[in-house]
């Protein structure tokens, strides 16, 4: 007489699309991790083995990934030198996102606030591959003041803006930064050893800010903070900027409500560190 199924057996149809499933999550998982590679990266291009490198996949498995991200235009190839980088279809997601959460806008309420406390000039610095830019910008009322020029790219070893992004890149980043660009020395204060700029750099991560006194710009004092994203990640700098005759004295007083206006608006991005 045959037994009747236990009421708790999964029959085989069930079994095997719950790993199907499974297998298909694991693949979108593969392919936003190929995907927010790129957009972490700071190089321009990658090529299949940078990609396969750093995810731990196969070249296999990443040349199924970028085809299935090429053909919604997330991903363009250049046919000459066969390196991948981010397609129209990711500017557009990029676009809205910035549309949600524009950094200037986040910004600008802590920007008016700290240039008000300190009287001094308070800026906005952003990330932008291997260099740094200014994007906004507080200027007070006095006669002899500090005004800086935005959207101009920076090298990110000279300023207070610029160490303090650096300072919170990994080693490894830092080196492949110095090894591709150098330390070209833009006043006669810009640190160009980079055992010298290491020390540096590494006290500024122990403080919490960077401090520079004319070595981007002769004449100038200025101190900065890093803002970091929701993932812990430094994507730009606040800082506070005068004549070095007038603000090197004022520097120790004008870092705390610095140091507090960058890491309000980190929480804004998310940041919980």
């Amino acid at each position: 007489m045959a037994r009747a199924a236990s009421s708790s057996s999964v029959p085989a149809s069930s079994a095997e699309e719950g790993e199907g499933q499974s297998r298909s999550i694991a693949a979108v998982e593969r392919a936003m991790d190929v995907l927010l590679l790129f957009g972490r990266s700071g190089r321009a291009d990658l090529g299949v083995t940078e990609i396969a490198s750093e995810l731990g996949l196969t070249k296999a498995a990443v040349h199924r990934i970028l085809t299935a991200l090429r053909s919604r235009d997330l991903i363009t190839v250049d046919p000459v030198t066969r390196r991948y980088a981010l397609g129209h279809g990711a500017v557009a997601l990029g676009r809205a996102y910035l549309a949600r959460m524009d950094l200037r806008a986040l910004a600008a309420p802590e920007l008016r606030r700290l240039a008000g406390e300190v009287g001094e000039t308070a800026t906005l610095s952003i990330r932008r591959g291997d260099t740094r830019l200014y994007v906004d910008q507080v200027v007070p009322q006095h006669e002899l003041r500090v005004e800086v020029s935005l959207g101009i790219p920076y090298p990110l070893h000279a300023g207070s803006s610029s160490k303090v992004i650096l300072a919170f890149l990994d080693d490894a980043e830092v080196g492949a930064l110095i090894g591709r660009h150098g330390l070209d020395a833009l006043t006669g204060r810009t640190i160009v050893d980079e055992e010298r700029l290491r020390k540096e750099l590494a006290g500024i991560r122990k403080r919490g800010h960077a401090s520079s006194l004319g070595e981007r710009q002769e004449g100038t004092a200025s101190v900065a903070a890093p803002i970091f994203d929701h993932d812990g990640r430094v994507i730009a700098a606040l800082s506070v900027a005068g004549p070095l005759s007038r603000f090197k004295a004022r520097m120790g007083e004008c870092t705390p409500p610095l140091v507090e206006s960058a890491a309000r608006i980190s929480g804004e991005l998310g940041h919980r560190g």
